[in-house]
């Protein structure tokens, strides 16, 4: 295993589009939504332990979720666990990720992922991020995984590809010529028939030396807070010099600061069996259905003239459902939300709404 291959597992956000399961206190990377036995962050942290050395893995989240992550993976030494003071999207997130890896290894190889993806096929996906890592260690580019699209999906962002050999040896391997966030459902039709483009999965690998001089070119404001920290500081010295560099930076994404900017971006297309599952409805795709189609994720559902439904059970209550085609049913210990499966993005304002009505008990 290549001691100079690192790992940063993303996992600050909040999952509000998995109300009521998902909460502020638990978000869904904490959660065994598949019930598997294991949370989403356990899973991530597994997946990379095949590629990296397991001292080489640092995850960064919000600072209210280290108790969670050290029961969800106590074999974590603190230097590990990065802890964001403020929510400030991913570029200074990953800025802040660079920093620390650079007091480890100048010569570090990095895959960023998020913590709640799922990966059906890990083999192959394994063997693709090597070949990513292999690829960015001996190139100064900056790499995404894209995800080849089965369907017009309008919840995923599009990367758009330069047809032509790069004479690399890898067939997968592209030049991207453009980025383009969530389309409505006409343009992603066009999009998946043209076969240029692919599912942008969030997923990217660079050489620490790469990722650090795009900052420095595109997002210089936000690098120089991290360049200018001092190395070898103890942890609780850090905790206030990082404070101070959250306040200052900009709140904005490592796509729109630089990968949409950046001349150096390259793509490896691939099928690995990836979802982000960003939505009830993704989990729902991903879930084994009964025969009316029916997703039940819970012990004790029962149901009558009830199809294509998505049911979440938390605990040990009994759900009998009649008559219901096509809704998201989700009970928990203090809210039940009920929701037409194709209006589930509407969940996002109900989170809103709630804490604005309700107070923050059921946020």
């Amino acid at each position: 295993m290549n001691k100079n291959n690192f790992c940063v597992i993303m996992a600050g956000g909040v999952g509000s589009r998995f109300w009521p399961l998902s909460r502020a206190s638990t978000p869904k990377q904490f959660l065994d939504v598949l019930g598997i036995g294991k949370t989403l962050l356990q899973q991530t942290f597994d997946r990379f332990a095949k590629i990296c050395p397991k001292e080489n893995i640092f995850i960064v989240s919000n600072i209210e979720y280290k108790d969670l992550i050290k029961k969800q993976l106590p074999e974590m030494d603190d230097f590990q666990i990065m802890l964001e003071p403020m929510r400030k999207n991913t570029a200074p997130c990953i800025a802040y990720a660079n920093y620390r890896i650079k007091q480890v290894n100048e010569n570090a190889n990095i895959i960023v992922s998020p913590s709640d993806h799922l990966i059906l096929k890990e083999d192959e996906f394994t063997g693709i991020v090597q070949d990513g890592l292999d690829f960015v260690e001996n190139n100064n580019v900056l790499l995404t995984l894209g995800i080849k699209p089965s369907r017009p999906e309008t919840g995923y962002g599009y990367i758009q590809v330069v047809n032509k050999d790069l004479n690399e040896g890898n067939p997968n391997l592209k030049k991207v010529k453009t980025f383009t966030e969530k389309p409505d459902l006409k343009l992603a039709k066009v999009f998946v028939k043209s076969g240029e483009f692919y599912w942008n999965s969030g997923i990217f690998i660079w050489s620490l030396k790469s990722i650090q001089k795009a900052l420095d070119l595109h997002l210089s404001a936000i690098s120089s807070l991290f360049n200018e920290l001092a190395t070898g500081l103890e942890l609780q010295e850090e905790d206030e010099v990082i404070l101070s560099a959250y306040s200052d930076a900009k709140n904005i994404s490592i796509d729109y600061g630089v990968m949409e900017k950046a001349d150096n971006v390259f793509v490896l297309c691939a099928d690995f069996g990836w979802s982000d599952l960003g939505t009830w409805s993704s989990l729902y795709d991903q879930s084994v259905r009964d025969e009316n189609q029916n997703a039940l994720l819970g012990k004790h559902i029962m149901t009558y003239d009830t199809k294509d439904c998505l049911i979440s059970v938390k605990n040990d209550k009994l759900i009998v459902l009649q008559g219901l085609e096509e809704y998201i049913v989700v009970d928990t210990d203090n809210a039940l939300l009920v929701c037409k499966m194709g209006e589930e993005q509407k969940i996002k304002q109900i989170v809103n709404d709630v804490k604005i009505r309700k107070g923050k008990t059921y946020i």
